[in-house]
């Protein structure tokens, strides 16, 4: 009987593990994207190029040839953000890039080299090298994972992470995220098509994904680590009352 009463205590019922549960009274409606706005660690790949490829070339990382391969290349050819959100430019100089987004910095070089005088009409190209998000928990894989999406959902992030298992938490997932030196901690529910709309909808570069166990999954690791010893536990107790009985 304890058994029977423990498995179906332990049972995941569909309201526990479906998502999107209001679907069907859900109303279409724009998505706002964010893109995420440029801090501290972040590493720049920026190519700047034109008509004459010449003219560009100062601008531009000049790699020695160290006979790395292109991936050892890449980690190097890059503008690392330091603590007071400034790059180090070829020939501009120091360049503030705080609050600025991928998007607004290519603008803002695109207006410099030209309100400079240094090229006439030139390209520039902005990308974030190092962006990655962590989730931890309940899901099939967790870790660490780069990506680089200009629009990643917290649901494509949890499907890159194996999604969560039968035993995560969907009501009360967690996400942490740094923006200009603060950290904001709120908590999502998948299983409403609310999260659609909300701010956290779209991952940001360091976000921290943590999907909790559910209530039997946590007591049962903590109190009885699995069946098998469930079972020896009460063969065990059935043994010694056999035996208080015998005398």
């Amino acid at each position: 009987m304890a058994l029977i009463i423990l498995s179906l205590a332990s049972c995941a019922t569909k309201k526990d593990v479906h998502y999107f549960q209001d679907s069907a009274t859900y109303e279409s409606e724009p998505l706002v994207y964010e893109d995420a706005t440029i801090q501290p660690n972040d590493i720049l790949n920026i190519k700047v190029s034109a008509l004459q490829m010449e003219v560009a070339a100062p601008y531009n990382f000049q790699l020695p040839n160290t006979g790395q391969n292109n991936n050892q290349n890449q980690v190097f050819d890059g503008y690392v953000v330091n603590k007071d959100f400034e790059i180090n430019f070829p020939i501009l100089g120091t360049i503030t890039v705080e609050g600025l987004t991928t998007e607004q910095l290519e603008k803002e070089l695109t207006s410099m080299l030209i309100d400079g005088n240094h090229i006439k009409d030139p390209t520039v190209r902005v990308r974030l090298m190092n962006a990655k998000f962590t989730v931890l928990g309940s899901v099939g894989s967790p870790g660490t994972i780069n990506f680089t999406d200009q629009n990643l959902t917290i649901i494509q992030a949890l499907g890159l992470a194996g999604d969560l298992t039968l035993n995560g938490v969907r009501e009360d997932v967690l996400l942490i995220r740094e923006v200009d030196g603060m950290r904001r901690v709120t908590h999502l529910d998948l299983t409403s098509m609310d999260i659609t709309s909300s701010p956290y909808y779209f991952i940001k570069p360091n976000d921290i994904i943590y999907i909790k166990q559910n209530g039997p999954e946590v007591k049962r690791a903590g109190y009885i680590p699995s069946l098998t010893a469930l079972l020896g536990f009460a063969t065990f107790a059935i043994g010694i009352i056999a035996l208080l009985s015998a005398n």
